[in-house]
C-alpha cells in the first residue's frame, strides 16, 4: 500500500485513505474532522489555506459556533503528531501559518499524489515521443499509487469535491493506458481489464469505443457491435441521449471493416521480441538546441556577496523528493532584484548545461505577459515547431515540462505578478531550477524559498557610487558621497542614477549633489537620469494597488515617525484593526511596505517621498489633516489610558483634552512600556502637529499629549526629545497666543530643565505656569506644578519656601479631592523637614505619604514613597528600615523600567549602606547607580553616583580610585551648577560636610540638625 514501509521521514498517503507514515511507521492521524483537515493542507500542495475556507470546507453550512477554535485545536494536535520533537514555543517547519492562514510545506515525494502526478506527466512526455513502452510504465505507476478510494475517511465538502475529481483523474489515466495498450497491440491483453471497467462505467463512451476496438482487433466484429448496441440503449434509457461522434464514428468504422482499425503488425511475443529489437533500426533523436536567453550581466555589479552565495546554493540544492528548487527575489521597485538574479544566473551557469531560459513576465504593466505565451517562447527557443504548440496554457505547460524532464536547465522569470503567472512555467522535474524576481512575495507558491532583498549596506552603496561616478572623484569627497548615498536611501537604482548624472558632468563636485538631495520636495526630481528614474519605478507598483490599497499607501505617509504601529496605521485609515492589518500586509506583500516587528510599519525613505507626492496629488487638503486629527487623537487617547495608570490618582489624566478612542493596558508596567516602544512616534506626532499649527487651540491636543507623555520622562530615554517637543510646541503657541498650550509646554519642559540639574531655569517655568493657571483657572497641573517649586526651591535649600508650596499644594488637593496629591505632598515634603532639622516632622509626613499611597493603591506612589521614606529613616539611623523601603522601591523601579529612579534608589541604598559599614554592598550599588546614569545620559545621576561611590571605596581603603570618583564629581556637580559642588570641595579637603553625601548618619533617636540635603 502506497506509503508503507517507505523509510526517510514523512510519507502521506491520499489515494486511498488519509494516512502518514514516519520512516515507515504509521501515524494516529484522530478524528475524521482532523483528517480532513490534514487532507485540505495536503491537496493544497503547499498553498496557504485560510481559517474560513478550513471551516467551509470541513463543515460547511453545517459549522458550529466554535468552528474556528475547533480548527486551531485540530491543527495545534496535528503538528504535535507531525513533529512530536519539536520544542516548545518553537515555530513549526511542516504545519506553518502563513498570514492568516496554514500551509503545510513537504518535499516533494512525501505525498502519494504527487508521485502519481509526476508518474503521469512522464507518461505524457514518453507517448509524445513515441516511446509507448515507457509510457505504459509510468501509466501503470501511477495508477498503482491508489489503494481504494480517494480520501477515504475524510469528510466535508471539499473532501466530496475533491474525491471525485481524483476518482475521475484515476479513470482518465485508465483510459489513456487503454490506449497505449492498444497502440501497442496489447488488445488481447486488455479485452478483460476493459470488459470490467465497462461494467464498472457503464456510461463512459471512451471505455466502451477502446473494449469495441479490442474486440474487433482479435476478430470478434460481433461483440464489438453488440458492446455498441448495449452503450446506445444504456445512454437513451439512462441519459435520454445518443452516442457522441467518437463512438458512433468507430461503429460506422467497423461496419465498413475500416483498414485503418487493423494494427500495423502483432505485438511481438516474448520469444522473438529482442530478435526484432534488435532488426529495427531506430533513428538517432534529434538534437535540442540549447538556450542562452539571459540578458548581459552587469559589468559593475557591486556587493552582494552573501546573498548571490546563497542564491547559488538554493539553485544547487537537490530535495528529498528530488523537487525542483524555486529561489524567490523579492523587495521594493530600484533594490536591484533583476541584476542580482541575472548575476547569479550567469555564476550558476555550470550548473546548467543544457542552457538558461529567460522571460520578462511585465508583472508590474498593464498588460503582463501571459504564461500562455510565455510558454510559447520557451517552447520555440527548446526547438519545438510552431504548428505543434497546442494551444491551451494546460497543454503547453505539459509540453513544456516534458521536454525538460531529461535536462538541466536554469529558467529566470523576472517581475513575476503572481504565483498563478509563475506556476505554469516552473520545471517538473530534478535537474532544472527556477530563479524567479518579483515586488510580491510570493508566498503561497509551492517549495520556493524566498530571499526578501534589502538595500545595499553603506559601503555596498558607496562602492557601487564609485565604480559608476569614478573611484577617484568619490575618494576626494569621501564624506560627501557618503551623504549623497544615504540620502538615496542606500537603493542600487537610485545611488545608480546619481552616479550617472556625476559622471555625465564632469565640472559638477559629490558635495554639490548634496543640497540637491536635502530638499525632500524635489529629491525624487533629481533621481532621474535619461529613461531610467526612481519614480517611475515607484509609480509601477502603485498602478497596480486597488483603490483601498493605493488610499492607504498614501495616508500613511502622513505620519513622521521613524514606524507606525497597527493601532496608529487604522487611526489614519479610520478603519478597525482587523481592516487595516489586510491592507497594510498586502502593501507589505507587494513589497510597497515594511514589517520591520509585528505589528509595525514603514516605508522606505524615497517610497515615503513618493507616497507623500501622490498624497498631496491626490488628497484633498482637508483630507490629511483629518487623518492627522485621527492619528493624534489615538496617540492622545492612549497616552491619557498609560498616564492614568502609571499615576494612579492624579488629576492630569482625568482634564486631557482626549476624543476618539485608544489602546489600553492590563498594568502600569505594559502603559509604561508602550510609551518608551512609541516614544519616536509620539514625538514625531507631536512636532508635525506644532508645525502645521495656524489657530489658538490646534495646538492643544499636542500640548495634551507631551503631558499624558510625563511617565516616559522617569525612564531617563527621551529626555532630548522632550526638551525639543516641548520647545517646538513652545514656539507655535506663543505667536498664536495660544496659553492653554504654552501652560502645557512649560510645565514638561520645567520638568526636563528639572531633570538636567538647571533648577533656576526650571523654577521659572514652573512660576509662568503657575501665574497662567492662576489667571486661566485651570487645573490640569495647578497641583502638580505648586508640588515641583516645592522640590525646585527645595533642592536650592530654601527650605522654609518649599514647606509652604507644599502647604498650598496640600490645600489645592484637599479641596480638590485628590488624595493622591495629598500622598505626594506629604512623601516630599519630608526632605525639607530633614533640611530643616525637624526629625520626628520629617519621618512622620514620610510614614503619613506611604500609608495614603497605599490605601489608594497606586504602585508607582508606593515605591516614591518607599524612597523618601528610606532616605528619611536612614538619616536618622534606622537603617535596616531604610534598607528594606529601597530595596521594595527598587525591584518595582526596575520592573517598570524607570531607570531615573533607579539611578536614585541604588545611589540612596548606597548612603545607607555606608553608614552601615557595609562599603562592598555599597559600592556594587553605586557603581550600578554609575551603570545606569551613564547609560540614560543623568549627569546630575552619574556626579551622585560617582560621590557616593568615591565613599564607598574610601571605606574599603582604596584611596586612589576614591579620589579619582570624588573628583569626578565634582567636576560634574560644578560644571552643571549643582549646590553638591560645595559640600563634596569640603569632603576633598578634608572636612567633611555633616548630611552631605559625604556626611555620617545620625544615630537613632537623635533629632538632626540643620544640614544640606540632595533631591536626586
Amino acid at each position: 500500500m502506497a506509503g508503507q514501509g517507505v523509510e526517510g521521514g514523512l510519507r502521506f498517503a491520499v489515494l486511498g485513505p488519509v494516512r502518514a507514515w514516519r520512516d515507515g511507521r504509521e501515524l494516529d492521524l484522530g478524528t475524521p474532522l482532523q483528517r480532513s483537515i490534514l487532507a485540505m493542507l495536503l491537496l493544497r500542495e503547499g498553498r496557504a489555506v485560510t481559517p474560513n475556507e478550513m471551516i467551509d470546507g470541513v463543515w460547511g453550512e453545517d459549522a458550529p459556533p466554535r468552528a474556528l477554535g475547533a480548527l486551531r485545536t485540530y491543527v495545534s494536535r496535528l503538528r504535535t503528531v507531525l513533529e512530536p520533537d519539536r520544542p516548545a514555543r518553537s515555530r513549526p517547519e511542516l504545519l506553518t501559518s502563513i498570514g492568516r492562514g496554514y500551509a503545510l510545506r513537504l518535499p516533494d515525494g512525501a505525498l502519494d499524489l504527487t508521485c502519481f502526478q509526476r508518474d503521469a506527466q512522464q507518461a505524457e512526455a514518453a507517448r509524445r515521443s513515441g516511446r509507448l513502452d515507457a509510457a505504459a510504465e509510468a501509466l501503470r505507476g501511477a495508477l498503482g499509487l491508489f489503494a481504494g478510494e480517494p480520501l477515504a475517511g475524510a469528510v466535508g465538502p471539499y473532501a466530496e469535491h475533491q474525491r471525485d475529481r481524483l476518482v475521475e483523474r484515476r479513470i482518465s489515466l485508465v483510459e489513456a493506458l487503454m490506449d497505449v495498450d492498444l497502440e501497442l497491440g496489447r488488445h488481447a491483453e486488455v479485452v478483460s481489464e476493459l470488459i470490467a471497467l465497462t461494467a464498472e462505467h457503464p456510461l463512459r463512451e471512451r471505455l466502451r469505443a477502446q473494449l469495441m476496438l479490442a474486440y474487433y482487433r482479435c476478430g470478434r466484429q460481433g461483440d464489438a457491435l453488440a458492446v455498441f448496441t448495449e452503450t446506445r440503449e444504456a445512454l437513451v434509457d439512462e441519459l435520454g441521449v445518443e452516442p457522441g461522434p467518437e463512438l458512433a464514428g468507430l461503429h460506422q468504422r467497423i461496419l465498413s471493416a475500416d483498414p485503418s482499425l487493423t494494427p500495423s503488425g502483432p505485438a511481438p511475443s516474448a520469444a522473438h521480441g529482442d530478435e526484432q529489437e534488435r532488426e529495427e533500426d531506430p533513428q538517432p533523436a534529434p538534437e535540442l538546441p540549447r538556450p542562452a536567453q539571459l540578458p548581459a550581466a552587469v559589468t559593475d555589479f557591486t556587493g552582494r556577496r552573501d546573498v548571490a552565495a546563497r542564491l547559488r546554493s538554493m539553485l544547487a540544492a537537490r530535495s528529498a523528493g528530488d523537487g525542483v528548487p524555486v529561489a524567490v527575489i523579492c523587495g521594493i521597485g530600484g533594490v536591484g532584484k533583476t541584476t542580482l538574479a541575472v548575476h547569479a544566473a550567469h555564476a550558476a551557469a555550470d550548473l546548467f548545461p543544457d542552457g538558461q531560459l529567460y522571460a520578462d513576465l511585465r508583472g508590474h504593466s498593464d498588460e503582463p505577459t501571459a504564461p500562455e505565451s510565455a510558454l510559447g517562447g520557451f517552447l520555440r527557443a527548446l526547438g519545438v515547431p510552431p504548428d505543434v504548440i497546442p494551444d491551451g496554457l494546460h497543454e503547453r505547460s505539459a509540453l513544456y515540462r516534458s521536454i525538460l524532464a531529461e535536462r538541466r536547465i536554469l529558467v529566470l522569470l523576472d517581475n513575476a505578478r503572481d504565483a498563478e503567472q509563475v506556476g505554469p512555467l516552473l520545471p517538473g522535474s530534478a535537474g532544472c531550477a527556477a530563479l524567479v524576481t518579483s515586488r510580491a512575495k510570493l508566498a503561497d507558491l509551492p517549495s520556493a524559498r524566498l530571499i526578501d532583498l534589502d538595500v545595499m549596506e553603506p559601503d555596498e552603496a558607496l562602492s557601487l557610487f564609485a565604480s559608476v561616478a569614478g573611484p577617484e572623484r568619490v575618494a576626494a569627497e569621501h564624506g560627501a558621497a557618503m551623504d549623497a548615498v544615504a540620502a538615496c536611501g542606500f537603493l542600487p537604482l537610485a545611488v545608480r542614477i546619481l552616479a550617472a548624472r556625476l559622471a555625465a558632468r564632469p565640472t559638477w563636485t559629490v558635495a554639490s549633489l548634496v543640497p540637491r538631495l536635502a530638499d525632500e520636495r524635489r529629491r525624487l526630481d533629481e533621481l532621474r537620469v535619461g529613461n531610467l528614474a526612481v519614480e517611475a519605478t515607484f509609480a509601477l507598483g502603485y498602478g497596480q494597488l486597488d483603490a483601498g490599497q493605493a488610499r492607504a499607501f498614501r495616508l500613511l505617509s502622513l505620519p513622521t515617525g521613524p514606524d507606525v504601529s497597527l493601532g496608529a496605521a487604522a487611526a489614519v485609515l479610520s478603519m478597525r484593526e482587523f481592516e487595516a492589518e489586510d491592507v497594510l500586509e498586502s502593501l507589505v506583500d507587494a513589497s510597497l511596505l515594511e514589517a520591520p516587528g509585528p505589528g509595525r510599519y514603514r516605508f522606505h525613505d524615497l517610497l515615503k517621498l513618493f507616497a507623500r507626492r501622490e498624497l498631496d496629488r491626490s488628497e484633498p487638503a482637508e483630507a490629511t489633516a483629518t487623518a492627522l486629527r485621527r492619528l493624534l487623537g489615538f496617540y492622545l487617547a492612549s497616552a491619557q489610558s498609560a498616564h492614568r495608570l502609571a499615576y494612579e490618582g492624579s488629576m492630569i489624566a482625568d482634564n486631557l483634552a482626549a476624543v476618539g478612542e485608544g489602546r489600553s493596558f492590563a498594568s502600569a508596567d505594559d502603559a509604561v512600556a508602550w510609551l518608551i516602544s512609541e516614544g519616536d512616534s509620539l514625538f514625531a506626532a507631536v512636532h508635525q502637529a506644532a508645525a502645521s499649527a495656524r489657530a489658538a487651540g490646534e495646538l492643544l491636543p499636542a500640548a495634551d499629549l507631551l503631558l499624558a507623555m510625563e511617565p516616559l520622562l522617569e525612564s531617563g530615554t527621551h529626555t532630548r526629545e522632550f526638551d525639543q517637543a516641548t520647545r517646538s510646541v513652545l514656539a507655535a503657541a506663543t505667536p498664536l497666543g495660544d496659553q492653554a498650550g504654552e501652560l502645557r509646554a512649560r510645565y514638561v519642559l520645567g520638568r526636563v530643565l528639572f531633570a538636567g540639574n538647571r533648577l533656576k531655569d526650571a523654577e521659572e517655568h514652573f512660576r509662568t505656569v503657575y501665574e497662567l493657571s492662576k489667571a486661566r483657572g485651570e487645573k490640569i497641573v495647578t497641583g502638580e506644578v505648586m508640588n515641583a517649586l516645592a522640590v525646585v526651591v527645595g533642592r536650592q535649600r530654601r527650605h522654609t519656601e518649599a514647606l509652604a508650596w507644599f502647604d498650598e499644594a496640600m490645600r489645592y488637593y484637599r479641596e480638590n479631592g485628590v488624595p493622591a496629591g495629598e500622598a505626594l505632598v506629604l512623601s516630599y515634603s519630608a526632605r525639607d523637614h530633614l533640611g530643616l532639622g525637624r526629625a520626628e516632622d520629617a519621618v512622620a509626613a514620610a510614614e503619613k505619604g506611604l500609608a495614603l499611597f497605599t490605601e489608594i493603591g497606586s504602585g508607582a506612589g508606593t515605591a516614591r514613597a518607599r524612597y523618601h521614606l528610606g532616605i528619611v529613616l536612614s538619616r536618622v539611623g534606622r537603617l535596616a528600615e531604610a534598607v528594606h523601603h529601597h530595596a521594595e522601591c527598587l525591584a518595582f523601579f526596575r520592573a517598570s523600567k524607570q531607570r531615573v529612579w533607579e539611578q536614585r534608589v541604588c545611589s540612596r541604598l548606597a548612603e545607607t549602606l555606608i553608614a552601615a559599614g557595609r562599603h562592598a554592598d555599597a559600592a556594587r550599588h553605586a557603581e550600578q547607580a554609575l551603570t545606569v546614569s551613564r547609560e540614560i545620559a543623568h549627569p546630575y545621576g552619574e556626579a551622585l553616583s560617582l560621590a557616593v561611590l568615591g565613599r564607598a571605596l574610601r571605606g574599603l581603603g582604596d584611596e586612589t580610585r576614591s579620589g579619582d570618583c570624588l573628583r569626578q564629581a565634582l567636576e560634574i556637580f560644578t560644571r552643571i551648577g549643582a549646590p553638591e559642588a560645595g559640600d563634596l570641595k569640603l569632603l576633598l579637603d578634608g572636612s567633611p560636610a555633616v548630611g552631605s553625601p559625604a556626611g555620617p548618619a545620625q544615630q537613632p533617636g537623635r533629632a538632626v540638625r540643620p544640614v544640606p540635603v540632595v533631591e536626586s
